[in-house]
């Protein structure tokens, strides 16, 4: 889909303008920021435990099962959220004494979503005596339920929005669960996690208890959850990205981090937050989506750099495994999308796709590749084991997606057999028999809440900059003002060049020579380009809308543009 670029207006930057050059001064001002003190990303201004609710009462609880000595069973979810929240919990847990941690993660195709009934089960054969979720268990009623029935206390740990009414849990930690005052309602399921690890270790310390860990040597965990779930990078996340970032930079940080960064080719000392979410997440993600998410988990367990290596080496494999799935499903996905548009109508609202043999696994990457193509939320379907079809929803800018499935839950009820998530991401089941049916309804819904030019992409961009800016100096201070992310997003430019030199590298990218109005002469280059349109010695000016990065090559480095969208002028 062709985009439109737009220029953010200037806006009012406050006493930024006096301690930042203006062009700075603007780009931290649109996201939201309005004063130097948001820049400064100190542990020492993260928002104290004690409002997050139930988070001391959680404490309490695992402080007793400590001394108990009792079987502590950790439930995550199969993302990296839910491994990164795993392993920190198992971890935290052994440092502070517990023996007897273990932890399980639902089978994606197995066992549903969630602490279901079936975990719960698996839970009480291994002898639990409490179980604590992390990144899941705010809707998970009938396993709670089945737990309750056992005599296995629940202590609910998690982020995603909650349904019209909580589970029986003893216990609920969950920033958006209501009556909760915590400033942060983006936290991601790790960050949740980690708070209620810091009240813990203030709850031992009033015991007099031995609780002498220093939490922050976990931050490395907690950024890569955070950053692979692609929360909202609000001022807390901000914070503990950055903590977590500095501390692989340094090298202090997992030997199963390190070794997943390896294998990517990523050098540990120049880290960008971009990384944790392109090299580690998917890596640790293709464990849950192909296989067993305790592969991905063991590697963040992992006490040696021998057995790290060997399992990031594994979860490479599942990577690249699951890299062919999704490259067939994607294009299947983009031929029918294409038939769809050949009468010269306009797309739906909201795109319904599924194929009998496509992986439930792999769904919400193909679901997210299209509706970026398209411009549209997407809902992508695949069969399941019990006969139902799972699908995995992906929204655009203005629709929340979880809303929108419970409307139509609400008008329509029976279509949907359970739902779940965030406004940019959900997961839901409906039997196939239903798939017409909900395609109807759901497109009906996103088109009464949809405006057209919602549906147009539009590419917001920081302007134009100057022959000065296209320096080393200018890179290094944006970059020293990230970390960016999914609502902070990184800045954008536009403008236009004349092409000097253009090839083609790799199979599908594009190496650009280019010469700015003001000549200067600088690299760019563009991912994944239609061959055959590119290159094209016809073409001798562009406009390109381009993120500004520093390249690092054979010991120099130099500034080069990474072209997000260009069209041919002349």
């Amino acid at each position: 889909m062709e985009a439109q670029i737009q220029r953010y207006p200037n806006i009012d930057t406050g006493d930024l303008h006096t301690q930042l050059p203006p062009l700075l001064a603007q780009i931290v001002a649109r996201r939201g920021v309005t004063s130097l003190a948001e820049l400064e990303l100190s542990a020492k201004r993260l928002p104290h435990y004690r409002l997050l609710k139930g988070a001391e009462a959680a404490a309490k609880r695992l402080a007793d099962a400590l001394e108990q000595q009792q079987r502590i069973c950790i439930c995550g979810d199969f993302d990296a959220d839910g491994a990164t929240s795993t392993a920190l919990m198992v971890s935290v847990l052994q440092a502070l004494g517990a023996q007897h941690v273990f932890y399980l993660v639902p089978n994606r195709f197995a066992d549903g979503y969630g602490l279901s009934v079936s975990v719960v089960e698996q839970a009480r054969q291994q002898g639990a005596e409490l179980i604590v979720t992390v990144d899941s268990g705010i809707s998970c009623h009938a396993g709670i339920t089945a737990a309750n029935r056992y005599g296995i206390p629940v202590l609910v740990t998690d982020h995603h929005l909650p349904g019209a009414s909580l589970p029986a849990a003893q216990v609920i930690v969950n920033p958006n669960q209501p009556g909760c005052a915590f400033p942060s309602k983006n936290i991601a399921g790790v960050g949740v996690a980690f708070y209620v690890l810091l009240a813990l270790r203030a709850e031992l310390r009033m015991r007099q208890q031995p609780a002498e860990i220093n939490l922050a040597a976990w931050l490395d965990l907690v950024a890569v959850g955070t950053v692979a779930d692609v929360v909202k990078l609000d001022g807390v996340n901000r914070i503990l990205v950055q903590q977590g970032l500095q501390r692989i930079k340094a090298g202090h940080c997992r030997p199963g981090i390190a070794a997943l960064l390896s294998v990517a080719g990523r050098d540990q000392t120049r880290l960008q937050a971009s990384d944790l979410g392109f090299a580690i997440g998917p890596r640790i993600n293709a464990a849950g989506r192909l296989d067993d998410m305790a592969a991905g988990i063991e590697c963040l367990l992992a006490a040696t750099d021998t057995a790290a290596q060997s399992l990031a080496e594994q979860l490479d494999s599942l990577n690249r495994e699951r890299r062919s799935i999704e490259t067939e499903m994607r294009e299947e996905a983009e031929h029918y999308v294409a038939e769809l548009a050949t009468d010269n109508t306009e797309l739906p609202a909201l795109l319904v796709l599924f194929q009998a043999s496509w992986h439930q696994g792999v769904i919400g990457i193909v679901a997210g590749r299209v509706k970026e193509q398209c411009h549209r939320p997407v809902i992508a379907f695949a069969q399941a084991e019990d006969g139902l079809l799972k699908g995995s929803a992906r929204s655009i800018a203005g629709l929340h997606i979880r809303d929108l499935l419970e409307r139509v839950h609400t008008r329509y009820p029976g279509l949907i057999e359970r739902f779940g998530g965030h406004a940019m991401a959900a997961g839901l089941s409906i039997q196939q028999q239903q798939l017409d049916a909900f395609t109807k309804a759901v497109t009906e819904v996103a088109s009464e809440w949809l405006q057209p030019h919602q549906l147009q992409r539009v590419i917001w961009s920081d302007g134009e900059l100057d022959a000065s800016c296209l320096q080393l100096p200018f890179v290094q201070q944006l970059e020293q003002l990230g970390p960016w992310g999914q609502g902070f997003a990184e800045p954008l430019f536009d403008g236009e060049f004349k092409v000097v030199k253009q090839y083609l590298v790799g199979q599908k990218h594009l190496k650009l020579l280019l010469e700015s109005p003001q000549r200067v002469i600088i690299d760019a280059i563009a991912f994944q380009v239609d061959t055959n349109l590119w290159p094209n010695p016809a073409i001798e000016h562009i406009h390109a809308a381009y993120r500004i990065q520093l390249n690092h090559f054979r010991g120099q480095t130099s500034v080069q543009l990474q072209l997000e969208h260009f069209t041919a002028l002349r």
